[in-house]
């Protein structure tokens, strides 16, 4: 029987930081074979946050610690694979707890809200189901996607941040927080695990091409007669100087069926550039985009606040970069992101000015203690300017210690 390699969606982010990836634990019975594996991390972050009325000047301060998951949550798949009649099949499902099990902040499930918080239960779990899909294909024709899986806009430059091993930003985030956000809303924006059927070429010569079609968002109006648009084109070379390149779009859709609807239909669209290049122990990461009613940028989510409601698109785009620098079993890195948003949703709030802007910057020490564990130190200095468009600054500073194991 020939096995089909299982890609762990883990695998990309271990190569883009350093880490060494350990060995799953695997079953085969018959002609199929099982294969799980996961990770856990946990860190103690001590976090000083300033916020600033840009109207009159008054600012506040508070510092939190809190005992949290970094960006990755905890993660634990069970990844089929095998091979018949020329076809190599994948199946793959996932579930990604924390380390926290109850949360006030929304957005995310909670159980038993702490007493007197006015938030009402919810019978959601607070496991995330990231991976539900299946795959089939080979080496001559490419290979078909269904299910749930990691985007494919904004999939590159989130497994080539440091920070996706650590904490990074959390001024989107609460703490305790299930995970952080890393450099998300700070250089791009966060790719997400989205219903998808996904067409992959065939690797030729370096290069290879994902598209496909995903759930659409109702961001506006009340009809999705089109599902969203993905698709991304990679160039990777080998040799003394290794090497990728990549771009990638999004598009998506939307109409309105009634007639008080201010925007009969709406369309959001993003464009992605990215590339890094190793040269010897030293790498360097470069990437940017631009989004045109994608959302609100800053937010790092896509489909959040992609216009005022009457037609007006919000404008975004953003950058990072990136440098790391590994000595034996230690990596050091540096990276640095700015996201801007203007018109659209920057209307509609209470701030004067007509943008938003966040920009972070990430020191962070990456220590590989054995095959199986990397112990992480980083720290974060994030300014957002007129944050949602609410008049007002934040000035967070975040220092994280802590690790995680990959097994």
């Amino acid at each position: 029987m020939h096995k089909t390699p299982s890609l762990r969606p883990l695998v990309l982010a271990l190569l883009a930081c350093g880490s060494t990836a350990s060995h799953a634990v695997s079953f085969t019975q018959n002609d199929v074979t099982l294969d799980i594996n996961g990770t856990i991390n946990g860190f103690y972050v001590v976090r000083d946050a300033k916020t600033i009325n840009r109207a009159t000047g008054a600012e506040t301060s508070t510092t939190n610690s809190a005992l949290t998951n970094g960006l990755l949550p905890g993660w634990i798949n069970f990844v089929a694979t095998t091979r018949t009649q020329g076809l190599d099949i994948k199946a793959h499902i996932s579930f990604a707890p924390g380390i926290n099990n109850n949360s006030d902040t929304v957005g995310l499930p909670i159980g038993n809200p702490n007493p007197g918080s006015g938030t009402a239960a919810n019978p959601y779990s607070q496991i995330d189901t990231r991976n539900v899909y299946f795959q089939f294909g080979n080496s001559e024709w490419g290979t078909l996607k269904f299910g749930r899986d990691i985007g494919l806009f904004g999939q590159n430059i989130i497994l080539s941040d440091m920070t996706l091993l650590g904490v990074g930003g959390t001024s989107n985030a609460s703490i305790p927080y299930n995970t952080t956000f890393g450099m998300i809303g700070h250089g791009y924006m966060y790719t997400g695990f989205q219903p998808q059927i996904t067409y992959t070429t065939p690797a030729a010569g370096g290069f290879q091409a994902s598209a496909g079609i995903f759930q659409p968002s109702r961001f506006a109006g009340d009809e999705t007669k089109t599902p969203g648009f993905q698709a991304k084109v990679d160039y990777d070379w080998k040799g003394s100087m290794p090497g990728k390149v990549w771009g990638g779009l999004v598009s998506q859709s939307t109409s309105c069926s009634t007639g008080t609807c201010a925007t009969k239909s709406f369309s959001a669209t993003g464009m992605e550039l990215g590339g890094k290049v190793a040269m010897g122990n030293f790498e360097a990461v470069a990437y940017a985009f631009q989004g045109k009613g994608l959302g609100l940028s800053t937010v790092g989510a896509q489909f959040f606040g992609g216009s005022n409601g009457a037609g007006n698109k919000t404008d975004s785009q953003g950058y990072f970069l990136q440098g790391t620098y590994k000595m034996g079993a230690t990596k050091f890195g540096i990276n640095y992101g700015a996201n801007k948003d203007k018109d659209g949703f920057v209307l509609t709030g209470a701030g004067t000015s007509n943008q938003i802007t966040n920009r972070a910057v990430t020191v962070g020490v990456y220590h590989s203690l054995n095959k199986f564990i990397t112990l992480v130190g980083e720290f974060n200095d994030e300014k957002i300017s007129n944050v949602v468009d609410s008049n007002f600054d934040n000035k967070n500073r975040t220092v994280s210690l802590g690790g995680l194991i990959f097994f």
